[in-house]
């Protein structure tokens, strides 16, 4: 693989969101409906574990499914939290991440595949921290696309029970990459808590 994508921009921008999450925010309602702020904040937590640990081919993490509690949040998380997502970010960076079979919250998964779900996880996670905060959410145009071909692929296959995806919701022929992307898992891109 010559151009392997990076997740340094959607890891940093993720992050960045983090730093202004105020505390009497975490029990504020999100679009990913099932979990709250601080919910989809453990979330992100465990996924930076996960894909790290996918992309490095350690097997040691095992799990089922995602995390989503904010009782498990510690008290550093605006700064732990944020390292993970740079440590994750850098082991997308190794060649090596890429190639072969890895596993992640117990699914194994061909390395190409974990790491477009990374970045998907970083982008949607994102504008769903975003969105749930009144803070702006920037995606770069690499991010972005990758992420937007990765949720393309899946929302043209049939959604099962267990998709991580919901319908997707309809959209303007001339709406933006990124509400075109939002839409495609189910989120409404006019969302506001």
């Amino acid at each position: 693989m010559t151009d392997l994508p990076d997740l340094r921009p959607a890891a940093e921008q993720l992050a960045t969101l983090l730093e202004h999450v105020a505390d009497e925010q975490l029990t504020a309602p999100t679009p990913c409906t099932e979990y709250t702020l601080g919910d989809l904040i453990d979330h992100v937590s465990g996924l930076s574990l996960a894909f790290t640990a996918a992309a490095a081919k350690d097997f040691s993490l095992t799990g089922g499914g995602p995390s989503g509690d904010a009782a498990r949040l510690p008290g550093d998380w605006r700064t732990r939290i944020p390292a993970q997502l740079a440590a994750l970010a850098e082991a997308w960076r190794e060649p090596a991440a890429w190639d072969g079979m890895t596993q992640a919250g117990g699914i194994q998964l061909p390395g190409p595949v974990a790491g477009a779900v990374a970045m998907n996880e970083l982008v949607v996670h994102g504008w769903d921290i975003a969105k749930a905060t009144g803070q702006q959410f920037r995606c770069d145009a690499a991010s972005q696309a990758a992420t937007l071909e990765f949720v393309s692929m899946a929302a043209a296959e049939e959604r099962s029970s267990d998709s991580p995806f919901g319908p997707p919701v309809e959209v303007t022929p001339d709406a933006t990459p990124l509400d075109k992307l939002v839409s495609l898992t189910g989120r409404n891109p006019a969302w506001q808590p």
